[in-house]
């Protein structure tokens, strides 16, 4: 995760429409490793609104494998780690 100093010592407005916070730039970074440019707003969403931990578990999951549509296999590893994480917050509350 880069310090928001960085991305903007990195940031030309010439050519960087997209990046003006750290979640945009982490967001484009997901869409370039899965190369699926096309959906980068999408991207930008995830890693506005889900924990970086998760994505990055489900982005380490997709790099390692030999499939072509990384960007349909991060969103199901994306899907069952997400659904891993409530589970186990709910058998916690219920535990209490």
């Amino acid at each position: 995760m880069d310090s928001v100093k960085t991305v903007l010592k990195k940031f030309n407005p010439v050519t960087d429409k997209y990046v003006s916070r750290e979640f945009q730039a982490y967001g484009l970074k997901l869409a370039e490793d899965l190369n699926d440019y096309e959906h980068r707003s999408l991207y930008m969403k995830l890693a506005k609104t889900v924990h970086r931990s998760i994505l990055d578990q489900a982005l380490t999951y997709c790099i390692d494998s030999n499939i072509d549509k990384k960007g349909a296999l991060f969103m199901w590893k994306l899907a069952q780690l997400r659904k891993e994480k409530k589970k186990k917050q709910s058998d916690a509350e219920s535990k209490k």
